[in-house]
């Protein structure tokens, strides 16, 4: 039985200068941040944009500088104050679980890309990762009465789907 090794940034062999690398980061971080903060709503759209920002710094940055890319979006969603509306005070307690979600579904797709998986099954396993990790969060939460049945809803299948949604918007974007 082979055992499976986790790339590491240096094995995987990035196409790119340090210099665009790092410019890359601060423009999917800006964008990251940004997107959400100027527009919040709909949640289908700005949700989808900001996994395509996921999957893109997944496919196109080494592993340590992707943890900006992963928070920022969590960040300026609590911060706005909006997504959720009434509920967005419940969304302090998620915000933790969605960076780990976030960072799921960027390493999941990393490490599946890697190991010579195609596009879409690589899609689909890091987003249902990610989906499967923040519905369970959720619904422990929900089930300690600490988070009310809306957010435990917006946990599961909105996130799945906006993680595909952001993964099929990211495709052309994504070197093979």
């Amino acid at each position: 039985m082979e055992s499976y090794k986790f790339p590491s940034w240096r094995e995987v062999g990035y196409a790119y200068s340090q210099g665009y690398q790092l410019a890359e980061m601060l423009a999917l971080c800006t964008l990251g941040f940004l997107l959400p903060f100027a527009f919040g709503h709909p949640q289908l759209l700005i949700g989808a944009a900001v996994n395509a920002f996921l999957i893109r710094s997944a496919a196109s940055l080494p592993s340590y500088k992707l943890a900006p890319v992963i928070i920022a979006p969590a960040v300026v969603a609590l911060a706005r104050g909006v997504l959720f509306g009434p509920f967005t005070p419940y969304l302090a307690l998620m915000v933790p679980f969605i960076w780990v979600g976030n960072a799921l579904l960027v390493y999941a797709f990393k490490a599946r890309i890697a190991n010579g998986w195609n596009y879409a099954a690589t899609l689909t396993a890091s987003s249902l990762v990610k989906a499967a990790f923040l519905y369970l969060a959720a619904f422990v939460l929900y089930s300690a009465g600490l988070i009310p049945a809306a957010i435990l809803g917006a946990m599961g299948v909105m996130q799945l789907s906006t993680a595909l949604i952001g993964g099929a918007i990211a495709y052309p974007f994504v070197r093979r």
